[in-house]
């Protein structure tokens, strides 16, 4: 297994990025964005778009990608966390072998601040956030304009 990390430093190529969206689309399931909404939120994180930054994370085995990890920084601090774990999906195929785990954790080295991440009260992640220390602190509302 070997990581890569994307940042405005090190960034994906067209065909990586793509790639890495479409993994992150087709493996969140229902849980997922649009291909389109995804994209935009690897390109603010590696800074192609004006923006706080943040980074991906990509773990591979062989040639197939396992796991992909979204984190944007928020340009705030304190009343707001610095950080939003925006994507995090490991393949069908190699769940349950802590690749997910390992993901997390080395995203929570790398940000550099506090993490918030929103997660579905029927999402199967819930309990490995959980364990890895994060904490419910507020519930989300949200007014969408019409």
């Amino acid at each position: 297994m070997n990581f890569t990390r994307y940042d405005e430093h090190n960034r994906p190529g067209p065909e990586e990025k793509k790639a890495m969206a479409t993994f992150l689309f087709q493996h969140l399931e229902h849980f997922g964005d649009a291909v389109e909404d995804i994209e935009k939120a690897i390109n603010y994180a590696i800074r192609e778009t004006d923006s706080p930054g943040g980074f991906v994370l990509r773990s591979m085995h062989d040639d197939e990608i396992t796991c992909v990890v979204v984190v944007a920084q928020t340009g705030m601090t304190g009343f707001v966390p610095e950080n939003l774990l925006v994507y995090i999906a490991t393949h069908k195929g190699y769940r349950g072998r802590g690749i997910g785990k390992k993901m997390m954790q080395l995203a929570m080295e790398t940000a550099k601040g506090n993490i918030a991440l929103h997660v579905e009260p029927s999402n199967p992640a819930k309990g490995l956030y959980e364990k890895l220390g994060f904490t419910n602190k507020y519930l989300e509302m949200r007014y969408i304009k019409k």
